[in-house]
């Protein structure tokens, strides 16, 4: 038998941080809140950007769009993308390249077009995951994560829309 380690858990009711320190995340439980929902979870000091964040997707040049980003060329982010017409864009971990004050571009892993202005949620780090539920989704979730865990280098932040509780459990 293997060495052993303790599994804590973390719990929240909406975005936040579940953790702030290097952990694996050995396995996660959500529920929906009779709502379309998504947990994402990303591996960042910072809290998520999620408010007025939109994309567009030509070939496999994403282009985001947020004032004021305070994003450089170089910069590493995790994101997550809602459908828009055409499509959605990969979620993923992403170095980006600044266009301008307001808008920064990276190239997706696939390629398409994303019309519209669908929304977008990032932090400055990694991206660890997402889960989806849809509307008559609001039984516990907990879907199997394989192997050793996900590993977050930072901490693990927490974005949660129409989810009513999600939990981690982590060594």
């Amino acid at each position: 038998m293997g060495m052993q380690t303790d599994v804590k858990q973390a719990h929240l009711n909406g975005s936040g941080f579940l953790v702030k320190s290097p952990v694996r995340v050995k396995g996660v439980s959500f529920y929906g809140s009779g709502s379309a929902g998504t947990l994402v979870l990303f591996d960042t000091s910072a809290a998520a950007v999620s408010a007025s964040v939109t994309y567009g997707r030509s070939g496999t040049t994403v282009t985001v769009t947020k004032t004021a980003h305070g994003l450089i060329t170089g910069d590493v982010i995790g994101i997550h993308f809602a459908t828009g017409t055409g499509g959605t864009a990969t979620d993923g971990t992403y170095t980006i390249t600044r266009v301008d004050a307001n808008t920064f571009t990276l190239t997706d892993i696939n390629t398409g077009t994303i019309t519209g202005s669908p929304a977008a949620v990032y932090a400055v780090g990694r991206w660890l995951l997402t889960y989806e539920c849809d509307t008559t989704d609001v039984f516990q979730n907990a879907p199997l994560i394989p192997s050793e865990g996900v590993r977050a280098l930072t901490g693990v932040y927490a974005y949660a829309s129409n989810i009513a509780a999600a939990q981690i459990y982590y060594g």
